[in-house]
């Protein structure tokens, strides 16, 4: 009989978190990595029905939301996707039920993914204070100014928190990423 494989990820539940205007590529990128590594991936957001994704300054493809954001509870989930793009975080900042979602996973201690703009609803979740970060570089002062240590790097992992500058980096923030949900994943399985 051949062996039957297991992925790293199997079972383990991941939102991700968006509201319109959110870069598509930092979505659909760590979205397929999770994915093939076994996670299930679900598109969480404010919005109704659908979300939008851009290519910079373009709007681009739309995305069913799988869970509405007003029934969505962090304890479903075992790690959250921040993707960026500037339009999004932006959004999500002054919504109070996204930055109440993001806040209880940071005070459960699970991990979180955050790239380019995406760090910037972490800051309002009281997420980034004493935190090795790094983001798109307009965020420094934020991010430094909220108690973070920001560098201009590849990608960052501080304990349960990676992220990443822009979408040049999604081969190594989707391999840290993995990595660093998988170790979680295991943890709390054990």
């Amino acid at each position: 009989m051949p062996t039957i494989t297991t992925s790293s990820l199997d079972g383990m539940k991941v939102a991700i978190l968006v509201a319109d205007g959110f870069e598509q590529v930092e979505m659909t990128e760590p979205r397929q990595a999770l994915d093939r590594a076994g996670a299930h991936t679900q598109i969480v957001s404010p919005m109704d029905g659908s979300v939008r994704g851009w290519n910079h300054h373009d709007p681009a493809d739309t995305f069913e939301v799988d869970v509405p954001l007003k029934g969505a509870k962090a304890e479903d989930f075992d790690a959250l996707l921040l993707p960026g793009g500037v339009v999004n975080p932006d959004t999500l900042r002054i919504h109070e039920q996204a930055v109440a979602f993001v806040r209880a996973f940071v005070e459960a201690g699970k991990p979180i993914a955050a790239i380019c703009h995406g760090p910037w609803t972490l800051i309002d979740a009281g997420g980034v204070k004493g935190r090795k970060m790094t983001s798109w570089p307009s965020l420094r002062a934020d991010l430094s100014n909220a108690g973070a240590k920001w560098s201009d790097a590849e990608v960052v992992v501080d304990r349960d928190l990676v992220t990443s500058r822009k979408p040049d980096d999604l081969p190594a923030f989707n391999r840290e990423m993995t990595k660093m949900f998988e170790l979680a994943y295991e943890a709390a399985l054990h």
